[in-house]
């Protein structure tokens, strides 16, 4: 279950749920393909990793 950060408030972070899923699942790919290890190497799942860059305003999710 995704907890931080708050799915309210990365709701904001794009015009509608479905590209925020969209948008952070593509992230969580490319984390997964850059490191496949990633997981297990910071004991945490690469889409709370994505949700949380997101969030932070590192990545921006734009439409294509």
């Amino acid at each position: 279950m995704l907890v931080d950060p708050p799915i309210d408030k990365l709701e904001k972070m794009a015009d509608c749920k479905y590209m925020l899923v969209c948008g952070v699942a593509k992230r969580a790919r490319e984390l997964l393909q850059q490191s496949p290890d990633l997981e297990y190497e910071r004991n945490e799942k690469a889409i709370s990793i994505a949700a949380r860059e997101v969030f932070s305003g590192k990545v921006v999710i734009v439409k294509e």
